[in-house]
């Protein structure tokens, strides 16, 4: 076997094993159940993002925050990602990306799997990126501030640009290693130092800049208020006040349209005969229109319906009053005395028609 394929197979071995001793490390970290107070690595916010393993959420003047501690698994499904570092820095992620943080004291660990980071480090974490074959470390000048990125695209191809500091580049499998200067803006195929190419413009990630919150004003001084009863001078005034006021007008709801009837056409069904040179028309006299309408209730009425009163007026002329009749006169009561009656008799005894 040829010694060129030994050093490949063997190379690829060692891939996987640096490999897999990262994703063992990261799985005890994210498994922890009480991290240490130290292991905060900052707040993240994006547009679409989701985290796994170690967090906390903290809410501060009505926003939510998510802390990332170390052992977490980020996913920036798309745009971008902002980490606001503990100690000042911060570090945006132009989606679609996925990477892991690990921190231990000031030494901060990204494990880049896909995507592009910029980190802007004014002096502490230690930052240490780490790619599938290569790891890239920035490093300061003068004790001036640190500006880098790195990304990984989807074939494997990495891209290094320094805009303030140097970065050292070092292979995992082989140890060998290079320092871009600042300024240096190089590519990688397939993390071979040999390959390492200048490739400006490349990498693009543009720091993303934070959206701070005002802080909330201090609470005024307690002050002693007195109320008082108001004067009928104020009452009334308020009433007044109040009737000036347009009152609002509640709209009319929109009137139901009238439904209308609706009419439906059933047809028979058409028939096709690939034999036949013409083709039977249907019979009009199975077509059945059908017209849908709403019958009204019939209207019932229950109880006595009582309107206002009719005064009638009589126009009949006024019949002539009907003259009393003269009452008879009356004849005086005949004396039945003595006396009388002996007149009476002589009366007639000497009387000639007796």
């Amino acid at each position: 076997m040829p010694i060129s394929v030994q050093f490949a197979r063997i190379r690829r071995l060692g891939i996987v094993a640096v490999t897999a001793a990262a994703i063992a490390f990261i799985g005890l970290a994210v498994r922890a159940d009480n991290p240490p107070p130290g292991d905060l690595v900052g707040a993240i916010d994006g547009e679409a993002i989701s985290v796994d393993g170690p967090m906390s959420v903290e809410a501060s003047h009505g926003q939510v925050r998510t802390n990332l501690r170390s052992g977490s698994n980020v996913h920036v499904k798309s745009g971008t990602a902002r980490i606001d570092l503990v100690e000042g820095g911060q570090i945006s992620i132009c989606g679609p990306a996925h990477f892991s943080v690990l921190k231990s004291g000031k030494s901060l660990t990204i494990a880049l799997e896909s995507g592009t980071l910029h980190a802007h480090i004014e002096i502490e974490p230690n930052l240490t990126v780490y790619t599938p074959q290569v790891q890239a470390q920035p490093i300061s000048i003068g004790n001036g501030a640190q500006d880098t990125l790195v990304g990984v695209d989807a074939s494997g191809t990495m891209c290094i640009r320094a805009n303030h500091g140097a970065v050292r580049v070092e292979q995992q499998l082989t140890g060998q290693s290079v320092l871009i200067p600042q300024s240096g803006d190089v590519s990688l195929a397939n993390g071979q130092l040999e390959s390492m190419s200048n490739a400006p413009g490349h990498c693009i990630c543009e720091i993303v800049q934070s959206v701070k919150t005002p802080a909330a004003p201090p609470p005024a001084a307690d002050q002693v208020q007195v109320s008082q009863l108001a004067t009928p001078e104020e009452v009334k005034a308020r009433t007044e006040r109040k009737a000036e006021q347009p009152q609002p007008t509640t709209p009319k709801p929109p009137e139901a349209a009238a439904p209308e009837p609706v009419t439906q056409v059933f047809m028979p069904p058409l028939r096709y005969d690939a034999s036949a040179k013409v083709q039977t028309d249907y019979d009009p006299n199975l077509v059945v229109l059908v017209r849908k309408v709403r019958v009204r209730p019939t209207l019932i009425l229950q109880g006595r319906v009582e309107g206002e009163p009719i005064v009638a007026f009589n126009n009949a002329p006024t019949p002539a009053p009907v003259a009393a009749p003269k009452p008879a006169p009356t004849s005086k009561p005949e004396d039945d005395s003595t006396w009388n009656r002996v007149r009476t008799f002589v009366h007639k005894l000497f009387s000639p028609n007796s």
